[in-house]
């Protein structure tokens, strides 16, 4: 494990994980509560969450050899994940820069009215995000969206999987899922 990878899931660890008894957006109860938000919103953090993402993505592009347009997901989850993941790869001579977009839980009520919002067009081939994957619920309802509006999904960058069945339904679905933390390799 790289230094970032060491030193992201140390920061995971302090300030996302949390053990008790909790019950989870899907309704159902669990020992473990992971709010990933609070490490990829903390500069230090953003900054890793793009080193170590960008990383992943970079070398999982590359063994596919896949042309990718941009990255986004679900808000609020997928948003901070997506925006520095694509920061990184802007930093990065070596490859193009991924775009940015974000997935509204519904369509814009005003306006143009739309679901999708950022630098995403129909036809492009996307990254969905999402910070942590329980039964894949939201991943879903995103890839839903981006191919209502002509995206293509490419794969699906998850922060951390919690190996409760989400990985399964998404690639169920025929979506690959790159998750940089597991419940296991999270905690053990």
């Amino acid at each position: 494990m790289s230094d970032s990878c060491s030193a992201l899931r140390s920061l995971l660890l302090a300030k996302s994980v949390r053990t008790g008894t909790f019950t989870l957006a899907s309704g159902k109860t669990s020992d473990l509560y992971i709010d990933c938000r609070v490490t990829a919103m903390d500069a230090h953090g953003a900054n890793l969450v793009g080193e170590v993402g960008w990383q992943a993505v970079k070398q999982y592009i590359a063994e596919h050899n896949l042309q990718i347009d941009a990255i986004g997901g679900m808000t609020m989850g997928a948003d901070p994940i997506s925006l520095a993941v694509g920061m990184t790869s802007a930093r990065d001579t070596s490859a193009q820069a991924l775009q940015v977009f974000t997935v509204r839980k519904e369509p814009k009520g005003h306006g143009r009215g739309k679901q999708i919002e950022g630098n995403f067009s129909a036809g492009n081939t996307v990254i969905v995000v999402d910070d942590v994957i329980t039964t894949g619920g939201s991943t879903l309802k995103a890839i839903d969206a981006i191919e209502a509006e002509g995206g293509k999904i490419a794969f699906a960058l998850v922060l951390v999987d919690r190996e409760e069945g989400g990985r399964a339904a998404i690639e169920a679905r025929g979506i690959p899922v790159l998750a940089l933390y597991s419940r296991s390799t999270l905690l053990d």
